[in-house]
């Protein structure tokens, strides 16, 4: 037991080590991210080693577009002692899909702007009821002057 105790990482030190601030680490293992091993009579919260694995993996994983809730569901696979890699492959896939999706969505906006731009217009006066005619609609423009 007291071979455990030496691996036992207190929370100042993982922070130390991990470069992730205490509160972080507080909210991962409220989100179950991380559990620690127990705390010191002083109440300090204590981590096994691997908690700087584990971290390291969450890091790596959010910089990849994974968010909390599909970290926890990876981590749980392999809480259970399996390898996880068919669950992250597949949540990179749906994040490729994704971003392929907001690609197709920012070209869309780009060629709108564009023609926008394109057909922009300087206006001397103030417009009755308009903000921009160049961006108001000229069907919106119109229900706007009948009134």
């Amino acid at each position: 037991m007291l071979t455990q105790d030496k691996k036992a990482l207190l929370i100042g030190q993982v922070t130390t080590l991990s470069g992730i601030p205490i509160r972080t680490i507080r909210y991962y293992e409220s989100l179950g991210l991380l559990q620690s091993t127990g705390r010191t009579e002083g109440g300090f919260r204590q981590f096994s080693s691997d908690v700087l694995t584990r971290l390291s993996f969450i890091k790596r994983a959010q910089s990849l577009g994974l968010s909390l809730e599909e970290i926890g569901e990876i981590l749980n696979v392999h809480d259970q002692g399996e390898l996880p890699c068919g669950e992250v492959k597949e949540k990179l896939e749906e994040k490729v899909a994704q971003i392929d999706q907001q690609v197709k969505q920012l070209l869309t906006l780009r060629a709108e702007l564009n023609g926008l731009l394109s057909g922009w217009e300087d206006f001397p006066s103030q417009h009755k009821d308009t903000i921009c005619p160049n961006i108001q609609k000229e069907s919106e423009i119109g229900v706007h002057r009948k009134n």
